[in-house]
């Protein structure tokens, strides 16, 4: 699909351009702080338009588009299998469970050794995998 390479080449989790300031309220509370930094960070893709990651505050636009959420684990992004299986094949692509939901990664996470043991690697960037896939990420499946 075209919004594929888009969405692996985004760079997510940073401020938005529409809705951060550049100071915060003294005022508030740091709880309210934390809830008001996480909503303005950039962790929403639209596949319609295929534009900049959004915040939440960006997708009052996007009412009925599609868009899916891009999560963190270990500093790489992942995506939920449930919000992009509708809209892309994940077959030979190996899927994780992290924090009770199964998620497949982005982009590629090589490793700088292998494992002892390993018979099976990612034919991208050689990461080991279980032996029925041939990817580690949607990266390295482009």
């Amino acid at each position: 699909p075209p919004w594929l390479k888009p969405l692996i080449s985004a760079k997510f989790f940073e401020p938005c351009n529409n809705h951060s300031s550049p100071t915060s309220s003294p005022a508030a509370g740091e709880a309210a702080a934390s809830t008001s930094a996480a909503r303005i960070e950039c962790n929403l893709y639209c596949l319609d338009c295929m534009d900049e990651p959004l915040c939440f505050g960006c997708t009052f636009c996007h009412k009925n588009h599609h868009v899916v959420q891009i999560r963190r684990s270990s500093y790489h992004d992942v995506i939920r299998v449930s919000e992009i299986q509708k809209v892309l094949d994940l077959s030979g692509i190996q899927s994780y469970i992290i924090n009770s939901a199964r998620v497949v990664f982005l982009n590629g996470r090589p490793q700088t050794k292998l494992a002892k043991g390993v018979t099976k690697t990612c034919e991208i960037c050689e990461r080991s995998l279980n032996e029925s896939f041939r990817y580690c990420s949607l990266g390295c499946k482009v």
